[in-house]
This record gives C-alpha cells, structure tokens and sequence, in this order.
C-alpha cells in the first residue's frame, strides 16, 4: 500500500507542480525532433511496442517496456541539454543513457533553423547492449505545413543489439522527421498549446534502429500527453513484424535555482 500510495503522489505532484511544457524528446521511433527538456523540466515516459492481429502460436511478440527520465539541465535560451536514462524490462541489460544538447529555432538568428546533437541507447554491456547511437538533427518550422528535420545517425558496429551480420548491414543512416499541431486551445494560465500533433519519422538503414512509425499526439495538458501508432522495421529478422505504439509522457517543472 506505502508504494502505491507514493506512485500516486508522485503522479499528483507531476500533474500539478506549476507550470508544464509539451516537449517530448523524440518523434514516434526516432529522435529525429528538435524538442530538448527545458532547464529544470522533468519528463517521465513510458512506451510500448506491440503486435496487433496476431496469436501467440503466429509470432505475436513485443518489445521490452521502456520507463525512462529525462531532465533538462543548462539555465540558457539560445543552447540547451537533456539527460536521460531508460530502464528496459523484460531485458539481460536493462538500464540505457541518453544525451543531447542543441539550440532553438531562430536562437542564433532570424530564421536560423533549430539545430541538436546527441546519443542513446547506451547500453551497460559492452558488445552487446551498446548500440551507442550518436546523431544530429537540423530543422525548421514551415508556417502552415508543419515542422521537418532531419539529420544523420550512426551506431556501434560492434554490439549484437544494433548490427546482426545475418541481418542488416548498415551501421549508418538517416532520419527524418514530420509534426504539426492543430486544434489550439487555451490553458488555464491564458496560454496556447495544440490538443493534438500528428508526427511520422523514418531511419533508413539495416539495422535495430532502421525504421519508422506514424503517431498521434493527444495532449490532455501541457505537461500530459499520450502518442499512439503503427510502428515499422527495414529489417524484420532483428525486430521481427510492424508494431504498434502507446506512449504516455507527464513533464513537471522542478523549479530549479535560477529559473
């Protein structure tokens, strides 16, 4: 009962804890976004990819549950950085890091596109759960047709989780990646946000990342949104058949010193 009583304070803490942003970290599959915690905003998520239309005894299948934390830690408007780690379960290796910093739209100057650099899946074992995906990601806003990026990626050739020889054989690749928002509504602090943002992303490349998936996003709150879609694999033989997705996320501002 004592844990159940403290998950759900948490989650009452993390609806209600001032003011909330409507920032995931990644598109559907990829992180091929923009979208960096801001300082001192706390993200927690938890995703899901599973089988639909299919038995046990025809291949039905799912992915580990991700819970993951990330948290937004440099003070500044024109450059910014989030950490992050994910548990994985059921997983040999369940415990992954992520990284990534960049700058805004427009933060350099006017009509300067957003720009960012990271990593994940930085697993804890070497040659295996270490797939130590490095990435860029450069984009814009285009008035009335929606946000694109784009941008390189490349992973470790050395871990059995990313690269099967059997299998794919690319190591590198590149992403792209699609939102817009619409229905716009106002908050309880006189601010907009959009109820809805429909997102696509696609990594090329045969391997554990190549992939894409198509999501809606459904806002209850700024802080408080849940993503759900169809997810799907250039190489069937490391993630077997096309998916589908639920992501709930929940951000929370922890007013940290200086904000």
């Amino acid at each position: 009962m004592k844990i159940w009583r403290r998950l759900i304070a948490l989650i009452c803490l993390i609806l209600f804890a001032g003011k909330t942003y409507a920032v995931p970290s990644g598109t559907v599959w990829t992180p091929a976004t923009l979208d960096i915690q801001p300082y001192g905003v706390l993200r927690i998520n938890v995703v899901n990819f599973f089988t639909m239309f299919e038995t046990a005894k025809g291949g039905a299948s799912a992915f580990p549950t991700i819970a993951g934390l990330s948290l937004g830690v440099l003070p500044f408007k024109k450059i910014q950085m989030e950490v992050g780690v994910d548990l994985q379960e059921p997983s040999d290796y369940p415990v992954y890091f992520n990284a990534k910093v960049g700058t805004p739209e427009d933060a350099l100057f006017k009509w300067c596109p957003g720009m960012s650099v990271g990593v994940f899946n930085v697993g804890t074992q070497k040659g295996q759960s270490d797939m130590d995906i490095i990435y860029a990601v450069i984009g814009k806003t285009i008035p009335k047709v929606g946000r694109i990026q784009v941008g390189p990626y490349f992973g470790n050739r050395n871990s059995s989780y990313f690269f099967i020889p059997d299998a794919g054989d690319d190591d590198l690749g590149v992403m792209v990646g699609f939102d817009r928002g619409f229905l716009p509504v106002k908050d309880k602090n006189g601010g907009e946000f959009n109820r809805m943002v429909l997102a696509a992303d696609y990594a090329s490349g045969k391997n554990a990342f190549g992939g894409g998936g198509v999501g809606l996003y459904y806002y209850f709150t700024r802080g408080a949104a849940v993503l759900t879609g169809p997810v799907w694999f250039n190489e069937p033989l490391i993630n077997g058949e096309w998916k589908w997705t639920i992501q709930v996320y929940l951000n929370a501002d922890l007013h940290f010193p200086g904000k």
